[in-house]
């Protein structure tokens, strides 16, 4: 009887390869839809109206799949047993995909399928990612199966709504960006060590448990008061605090030397963005500033930088290629930034420019994933150099 797996190819050898491809596809793909329906050059029928529709998907379709790709592949890591099959990969995938495509035929399909489609894709990533963690006993990194979960709940309130239920998609994309940021400082405070180390020879970081737990603590606290609609000088304050114990945070890894070397300074800017969202909490308490522009330095600036630099780190490591950046992926890494200047700083210096300035932003995430799936694709879609599984 031949067990052979149906998908018996490089792309779904691992996680990171079939999800960081996607994930690039998807940078590309949706922005360029959303670019044009928003200057009303196309119009589709969808399941969500415009903005919300955007919001999901560049939080629930692009960076999910980014966290997917990492997910699956760090556990097996972590806990030296299988997550997926080539095959249950696959099917992730396909689940992932139809998510992303459903939404545009709502006048043939019913919205409860549409919605639950796009749901299930959480809690059966969550199944995968949970089952060898207790299956070893590896209970500390459950933290990434109440994650993932609490991304399921916040999708959930965004589905409700849209459904005619008791639901709140403003409220569910909120607590969408809390739990990627919390998540993102999580890994922070086990990968920005370790890659500096490794980077950069005869270098060694501070690790701080408590200041790890105090970072993340603080920052889900600015995101509560968010989500509780509370402003003035509470949140302000609370921002203020995060900002100041996230930069204590960082100091302790940081060392001068990260500047000669993309694949870590692409890390340390996008953590840079996320302080910089924190400070623009502080102001919008205030109105100084709109609270949007805060909340895209969190996703554009914060959570697209980290993601794309870390899918860049990862898929080097794992298919046995050496860990330095090529030009290409420098240009991008610079073009990402560029997207998040002119899309959270500019507009809020030059507010009056605000269309012109998101534009210019736009063809820089543009450039940058193009680049991105120009020179990855290759060594997603190829067997390791060094002849090893995965």
């Amino acid at each position: 009887m031949n067990n052979k797996p149906v998908f018996d190819y490089p792309l779904f050898a691992m996680g990171f390869r079939a999800f960081f491809a996607l994930a690039g596809l998807s940078a590309l793909a949706l922005i360029a839809v959303w670019n044009s329906m928003s200057n009303g050059s196309l119009h589709i029928d969808n399941y969500f109206t415009g903005s919300t529709w955007h919001a999901h998907e560049m939080l629930l379709g692009y960076t999910t799949a980014v966290i997917a790709g990492f997910l699956l592949t760090a556990v097996r890591n972590w806990t030296g047993l299988q997550t997926v099959t080539p095959d249950q990969l696959a099917s992730l995938c396909f689940l992932w995909i139809y998510g992303r495509v459903l939404p545009f035929y709502s006048e043939l399909l019913p919205d409860l399928l549409i919605g639950t489609v796009d749901f299930v894709f959480l809690p059966v990533l969550a199944y995968f990612v949970g089952k060898p963690i207790l299956k070893t006993g590896n209970y500390q990194n459950l933290i990434f199966v109440a994650l993932l979960l609490l991304l399921a709940l916040g999708n959930g309130l965004i589905h409700a709504q849209v459904l005619g239920m008791a639901g709140n998609a403003s409220l569910g994309l909120v607590l969408v960006v809390t739990v990627i940021v919390a998540m993102i400082l999580v890994i922070a405070g086990r990968v920005f060590p370790f890659f500096t180390e490794r980077g950069l020879s005869g270098v060694i970081c501070i690790r701080n448990p408590a200041l790890d737990i105090a970072a993340v603590a603080v920052s889900l606290a600015v995101f509560a008061l968010l989500m509780l609609n509370i402003s003035g000088a509470l949140l302000a304050g609370a921002a203020v605090a995060a900002i100041v114990i996230n930069i204590v945070r960082v100091a302790a890894w940081y060392n001068p030397r990260i500047w000669f070397v993309p694949l870590l300074w692409v890390l340390y800017i996008g953590y840079g963005w996320l302080i910089l969202g924190f400070g623009l909490v502080s102001l919008s308490a205030f109105a100084v500033v709109p609270q949007s522009l805060a909340l895209h330095a969190f996703t554009v600036g914060g959570i697209g930088i980290l993601t794309l630099g870390m899918m860049a780190r990862v898929a080097l490591g794992h298919t046995g290629r050496a860990l330095k950046a090529s030009n290409v992926m420098a240009l991008a890494f610079m073009l990402i930034n560029l997207a998040a200047l002119f899309r959270v700083l500019f507009p809020a210096l030059l507010p009056n420019w605000y269309g012109g300035l998101v534009m210019v932003s736009t063809y820089c995430w543009l450039a940058a994933f193009s680049l991105f799936a120009f020179y990855y694709s290759p060594i997603l879609t190829s067997p390791r150099l060094d002849g090893q599984p995965g």
